[in-house]
């Protein structure tokens, strides 16, 4: 374990990972101006993909005026002390992290038999290989002992509930119910003053097989109706467009929290709590931010609901539990497989479904 003592407050931002949600991001950041991010590193395990990204990034920076400048090293995100060094080193009051095993392109890029067990399973059969590396750079920002906040972009509805559950640091998600509530702001055009909220999961990137469990909005306290179709031009689109409104969303709230910015957001994963919620960030801190007549423990009743659409349910606790479906197929493949997995559990179970992936990746698709 490694730390250092302080030397000034921690200032700029982090972005851990080399994919496309990273690169989204960092473009973005490169063009925001209200306010500016300050300073950027781009940590990703290989360093000319770092550089290339910072390089594009301070060219897009140079060409909007921004005063941002991106800079690039080299990070292996599985690597908890190596993660721990580099940001003691850096002191960034902001770290995202966008590094996961699996990919979310894998089932239109090169779909196999691997791909058609996610899809069969539900999402959520993919949480340990989305968990392992967020886990190990959650461990780094503890150990380094600094008091950056840590934004998990990968798979946060499941993920950060499992940080939280370990007593890790982890402040909210990018992502998910934030992409959502852009498109939702895009079709109601809130008036100046009025706050549109967003209870959604990840689930509900897809439209739901029952309408009574599409995602819920409101303006201001009052319900709004026919989410669905304010929604079908989004769920429309392709994921990997997408992929520009998430990370555009992560930028902007990523420059707000580097800044010490008041934030309203809609968030996936806020305080470690399943799905994603409407917040407000003041001061560092982050609290819920429903509409009148909500409890929390309501809203994290039904996104634990929500959640297993997805296939998989994370307790409070940490407890893992796989849907009917997912477990019957992890049973199939992987001998012993227990009912309920600790948040402990999901390296092992990372492990495992790794060398199942390397295996049904060499058949092909149905």
């Amino acid at each position: 374990m490694t730390a250092t003592e302080p030397t000034g407050a921690p200032t700029g931002i982090a972005v851990v990972g080399g994919g496309s949600l990273a690169r989204s991001i960092c473009y973005s950041l490169a063009v925001a101006n209200d306010p500016p991010p300050g300073a950027v590193t781009v940590l990703a395990r290989s360093a000319r993909t770092a550089a290339e990204i910072a390089c594009i990034a301070n060219a897009r920076a140079v060409t909007s005026a921004s005063p941002s400048r991106f800079t690039a090293g080299a990070l292996d995100a599985s690597d908890h002390e190596a993660v721990a060094d580099e940001l003691a080193r850096l002191r960034p009051g902001v770290v995202i992290n966008c590094a996961s095993l699996q990919s979310p392109w894998e089932s239109t890029r090169a779909p196999t038999a691997w791909t058609e067990l996610l899809a069969a399973g539900g999402f959520g059969i993919g949480l340990p290989l989305h968990a392992v590396l967020a886990r190990q750079v959650a461990r780094g920002i503890r150990d380094s002992g600094i008091p950056a906040l840590f934004v998990n972009a990968c798979y946060p509805d499941a993920v950060n509930p499992l940080l939280h559950a370990e007593g890790l640091p982890v402040f909210c998600g990018v992502g998910n119910s934030a992409t959502l509530a852009a498109s939702l702001h895009a079709a109601v055009r809130p008036r100046a003053g009025e706050r549109l909220r967003v209870l959604a999961h990840h689930a509900h990137l897809h439209a739901p097989a029952r309408p009574s469990d599409e995602a819920r909005v409101w303006l201001g306290d009052r319900p709004v109706a026919g989410v669905g179709e304010l929604l079908a031009g989004h769920r429309a689109c392709s994921r990997e467009e997408l992929n520009a409104v998430t990370g555009h969303t992560a930028a902007v709230l990523a420059a707000r929290l580097a800044a010490g910015a008041e934030v309203h957001a809609d968030l996936p994963g806020p305080l470690g709590l399943p799905g994603g919620y409407p917040v407000r960030v003041h001061d560092g801190r982050i609290t819920l931010d429903l509409p009148g007549g909500l409890t929390t423990e309501d809203a994290v009743a039904w996104q634990m609901r929500m959640a297993e659409h997805d296939g998989v349910v994370v307790t409070p606790t940490g407890d893992v539990h796989f849907g009917e479906q997912a477990g019957r197929l992890l049973s199939a493949h992987l001998a012993d497989t227990p009912q309920v997995h600790e948040a402990q559990d999901m390296e092992l179970l990372a492990q495992q479904l790794l060398c199942l992936r390397d295996k049904l990746r060499a058949e092909p698709a149905a």
